[in-house]
């Protein structure tokens, strides 16, 4: 069969329109990259803003938060501003700051407001964990057992979970909804549009980790009516390891303010007036805490710039003709071998990257990191390829998939250890 040779996916890479912008990034030449959907790879154009801001810094010094063409001070809502078009956001809606889940903490402590007979958060058991740890957290600050006031969304298969059956769970004593945009470990994309309309009728606040979809599908947050909703810039956005996260709060939010405040959330006409009384920004920018972390930033710029070129549409095509390659390989190569995939089939359920399934997976994904594939691996039985449009080709998939039917052939995965190691 034509697809199944290598020939196939060098003409699949010929015909890519997208395929010069790997040449923006540093892949190594003895390495496929296959963990973009954990930490994206360094591009040269965020290099060369970092560069830039650290030049800033050299030169300016403290002068830097008004000197530079792109002032320090205004930064955060800059970047907010080039992200709004990849969200479905208004500029204002958007800000760039600090991490994933202190920005969790800031919507609990904003948007849940429990009352007697509406005082339940309702998560699911799939969704990364530390947003349960938040979660419980903030129901035990306010004197709520999570046994009694935690309502946990089981999925049917541990892979997936189902939009209906979510909905129904949907009962008149929820107050607060927390659902991730991509389920991290199988790559489900979850109809946000259809769980928030449905929220919103039962007059529930709903928000959305993104941390998966962030980078890798369009979103509409505006058109959804989507609440709030915040994301790591690290994975498919390429801003570079802890780099700042981002949030966004519906404009309709805007005069309710941070249920956690701090100086830089002020007005920034007035912040250096330093009155006791806190008077918010209205927009987005309310919600930061602390000073712009300007070195965790800069890189967001020249990632977001190769966004714009590249277009996020033709981005999600080239993801899913990709996602869809490498299944369609699996399918036909690697299922004799006892590999299963744990991802939607179908385009609109699926975020950017292929849970493929082994019983031995700890070790072959300890077989694929000797080989020069870069890997992600979850316990138990998930190894995660994410084929990255900006600046993975369909040549990479075919010979990963090739790289993992050697390994089987030849049993390579038998020397290594099946404990797993101290990250993962």
């Amino acid at each position: 069969m034509e697809k199944l040779t290598l020939e196939f996916a060098r003409k699949m890479d010929g015909e890519d329109t997208l395929r010069d912008y790997r040449e923006r990034f540093y892949p190594k030449a003895d390495e496929i990259y296959m963990d973009g959907n954990s930490l994206g790879l360094l591009s040269k154009d965020a290099e060369a803003c970092l560069l830039r801001v650290l030049d800033e810094w050299k030169n300016y010094g403290i002068n830097g938060w008004e000197k530079p063409a792109k002032p320090w001070f205004y930064y955060a809502e800059e970047m907010g501003k080039m992200q709004a078009p990849l969200f479905g956001a208004k500029p204002e809606e958007i800000i760039v700051h600090s991490s994933n889940t202190v920005n969790l903490h800031s919507m609990l402590a904003t948007f849940f407001n429990p009352v007697e007979g509406k005082d339940k958060i309702m998560i699911d058991e799939l969704n990364f964990p530390s947003d349960r740890y938040a979660v419980e957290s903030h129901l035990k600050m306010r004197g709520l057992d999570p046994e009694e006031k935690l309502v946990v969304i089981k999925s049917p298969d541990g892979r997936m979970l189902d939009e209906d059956h979510i909905i129904s769970l949907m009962a008149d004593d929820i107050a607060f909804i927390l659902l991730p945009g991509v389920l991290y470990r199988s790559g489900q994309l979850l109809d946000m549009e259809k769980l928030t309309k449905a929220a919103h009728e039962k007059n529930i606040m709903i928000g959305f980790d993104c941390c998966h979809s962030a980078g890798s599908v369009q979103h509409e947050f505006d058109k959804w009516d989507v609440d709030f909703a915040f994301w790591c810039n690290y994975k498919y956005l390429n801003n570079g390891p802890g780099g700042t996260a981002s949030i966004y709060i519906n404009s309709k939010h805007f005069r309710k303010g941070p249920g956690m405040a701090g100086w830089q959330g002020f007005v920034k006409k007035k912040m250096f007036d330093m009155v006791q009384e806190f008077e918010p920004e209205c927009s987005a920018g309310a919600w930061q805490l602390g000073t712009p972390h300007m070195l965790s930033m800069a890189p967001l710029e020249g990632s977001l710039k190769l966004f714009h070129e590249a277009g996020m549409e033709n981005l999600r095509e080239k993801s899913l003709k990709l996602t869809e390659y490498m299944m369609m390989l699996i399918d036909n190569i690697l299922v004799p071998y006892g590999f299963g995939i744990g991802t939607p089939r179908e385009a609109e359920k699926r975020g950017g990257h292929v849970a493929l399934e082994h019983d031995d997976a700890i070790r072959i994904n300890a077989a694929l990191k000797s080989n020069g594939v870069v890997p992600d691996f979850r316990y138990p039985n998930v190894i995660r390829l994410a084929p990255v449009a900006m600046y993975n080709s369909f040549e990479d998939v075919w010979n990963v998939v090739n790289i993992l039917k050697n390994i089987m052939d030849t049993r390579e995965y038998e020397k290594y250890s099946s404990e797993r190691g101290d990250v993962a």
